[in-house]
């Protein structure tokens, strides 16, 4: 079975400093033990602020290293999925389902791209 990466895309300006809501734990727990349970569920984890990070560049034959917070980015990705699934459509209910379970008025986006096996 394919297996897909979903990048979660935050805006980190605009990102809640409070921490997540009870209701919203359990939604996303009761999901969580979901996909889990159904084998679906490789591996997930949300990200440390871009003021934590640093990027590294490889242009012109050289290095270059930043470091975060990136101000010049509007989203940034704020955590990840992996999941295996019998075909696309099945990676995205899935992540329609992950990006229902958030409060409403949170904007949350998701890329989903297919693993490319070696």
């Amino acid at each position: 079975m394919p297996r897909y990466l979903s990048l979660v895309h935050i805006d980190e300006r605009n990102a809640s400093a409070q921490a997540p809501s009870p209701e919203f734990e359990k939604r996303m727990g009761a999901l969580f033990e979901e996909i889990t349970k159904a084998g679906v569920m490789l591996d997930t984890a949300g990200l440390t602020p871009t003021s934590q990070g640093t990027r590294v560049t490889w242009s012109g034959g050289k290095l270059s290293y930043t470091d975060g917070p990136f101000a010049e980015s509007k989203e940034v990705i704020g955590g990840y999925a992996i999941i295996q699934a019998k075909d696309k459509a099945e990676a995205l209910e899935w992540t329609r389902r992950f990006l229902e379970a958030h409060d409403a008025h949170l904007t949350v986006t998701a890329e989903v791209r297919e693993i490319a096996e070696g």
